[in-house]
């Protein structure tokens, strides 16, 4: 398997659980805010990642 198979399997799974990924950023952002604090910085960057999620918002 090479990269350019690698790459088009992680998009097949991207747009078949992209959901699953969002709401899978959206606990990782909200357990940073809580580690962290910064909660308008880790927003920002937990939007700009699910912009890379493939699929329906």
């Amino acid at each position: 398997m090479g990269l350019d198979d690698m790459k088009k399997k992680a998009q097949d799974l991207g747009e078949q659980h992209g959901d699953k990924l969002r709401e899978g950023a959206d606990k990782a952002g909200e357990s940073a805010k809580d580690k962290l604090g910064h909660e308008e910085q880790v927003d920002k960057v937990v939007d700009k990642g699910k912009d890379y999620i493939p699929g329906e918002e």
